[in-house]
């Protein structure tokens, strides 16, 4: 395990963890504040690094698998990386694990293609 500081206690008692899908950049500024988590009995870890050489398959299964995990609770994901997988996030509906869109060091943020600014537009019926 590299930390527990990205633990999260929440009213049920539970502890959440943050999970990040991103670029090098930062992925690795992440764990470097701490976020990273390894259960080596399950062999899975609360993070996946993309580069450009990353095909979309391991991608899908990240999303799918840290969308469905029950220890954690915030999804981060670069905003260039959830357009490669955008009908995922367009279909996800739950509220935890909350996916978060955030910019990466290298490519501008469209706050258009925000998911959950889109979502929120809608239910106050911007849109």
């Amino acid at each position: 395990c590299f930390s527990t500081m990205s633990d999260k206690v929440f009213r049920d008692g539970e502890q959440r963890l943050i999970a990040v899908i991103g670029d090098e950049d930062t992925v690795t500024g992440f764990l470097l504040a701490g976020i990273g988590d390894m259960d080596s009995r399950k062999n899975q870890t609360n993070f996946l690094m993309v580069d450009k050489t990353t095909q979309l398959g391991p991608i899908e299964t990240a999303f799918k698998s840290f969308t469905t995990r029950n220890d954690i609770a915030i999804v981060l994901i670069n905003q260039h990386i959830a357009d490669d997988i955008r009908y995922l996030l367009n279909d996800y509906n739950k509220t935890i694990p909350t996916v978060l869109e955030i910019p990466s060091k290298d490519l501008p943020y469209d706050i258009s293609k925000d998911t959950v600014l889109r979502r929120v537009r809608q239910q106050l019926g911007e849109d």
